[in-house]
């Protein structure tokens, strides 16, 4: 998770009624086999994506940070994967294009269709892995849905193919962490609480669920409990990013300056990425 959805994710929860995420792709209205059909125009712009050449990430306001534009040559091959699957007409092999179509969507970064496509080969061949590979470019689409009802929608279609995951093995804990965080966006947030405590009681070391505990925490203000967790999670993962930068919160929080300051000066030399050392430097000038 990267830090902009991070902090989204931490709005989201203040606001406690719904989670709005930053669009990771837009949509060309007239893909027939658009995974938001039936909506409205303004609902569309958020649903199936369809490539037509326009430059997506100027129509998505731009926001380079949050998601990838896909090259000519990733273009190209999208192009060339869903001509192949248009044509075919025999079941098998349309099923078995479905997933090099997904594949193809996911290199573009356009992840609501991916999910799409690998449902419908994951429902011709069955398996946990092909569940999989449908929840994650799901999930990852409802990490960056623009509204909350789409973020509903995603985050059930998420749920159905995890759903098949731990049907069948029921220790798939990154797609059951998954599942709480869809959850968490919700209206039943305790729901996904309960499950991210079974995945902690079951790996008491899994950094996924760690680290989403400790993010609730810091929300809810009991920053004791959120130093806690990163602590844990940076002892489990000391190169984790995210995790230091909030223990360093936490621990600002609740009094422990200098080891706060020594954990935000850290988190400067593990990372590049310039709005994260902006962060960084708000915090030492409050804590100095």
């Amino acid at each position: 998770m990267s830090r902009s959805q991070i902090l989204i994710v931490i709005a989201a929860i203040a606001l406690a009624a719904a989670m709005f995420f930053l669009p990771k792709v837009v949509v060309n209205e007239d893909d027939k086999d658009n995974l938001a059909k039936g909506e409205t125009t303004s609902a569309a712009s958020e649903g199936h994506s369809e490539d037509d050449g326009h430059d997506h990430e100027a129509a998505a306001g731009g926001e380079t940070a949050a998601h990838m534009s896909a090259t000519p040559e990733q273009l190209m091959e999208l192009a060339t994967a869903r001509a192949k699957f248009n044509k075919a007409t025999d079941v098998q092999a349309r099923n078995r294009l479905a997933s090099e179509l997904g594949e193809a969507y996911s290199a573009a970064a356009k992840y609501d269709s991916a999910g799409y496509y690998f449902e419908i080969a994951a429902k011709a061949r069955g398996g946990e892995k092909s569940y999989k590979k449908a929840g994650d470019a799901y999930y990852e689409a409802f990490t960056f849905a623009a509204t909350q009802e789409r973020a509903n929608e995603l985050g059930g279609k998420a749920r159905e193919m995890y759903e098949q995951v731990l049907k069948n093995n029921p220790s798939e804990l990154d797609a059951k962490t998954n599942v709480a965080m869809t959850y968490i966006a919700s209206t039943n947030p305790m729901q996904g609480i309960m499950l991210l405590r079974e995945v902690i009681a079951t790996d008491p070391d899994n950094e996924k669920a760690l680290f989403n505990l400790g993010i609730l925490s810091i929300q809810s203000n009991q920053y004791d409990k959120a130093a806690e967790r990163f602590r844990h999670l940076i002892e489990v993962n000391p190169k984790h990013v995210e995790g230091t930068f909030y223990l360093a919160v936490s621990l600002a929080e609740t009094g422990e300056k200098e080891e706060a300051k020594a954990l935000f000066n850290k988190v400067k030399s593990m990372s590049n990425d310039p709005a994260l050392a902006a962060s960084v430097d708000e915090y030492l000038a409050k804590l100095n």
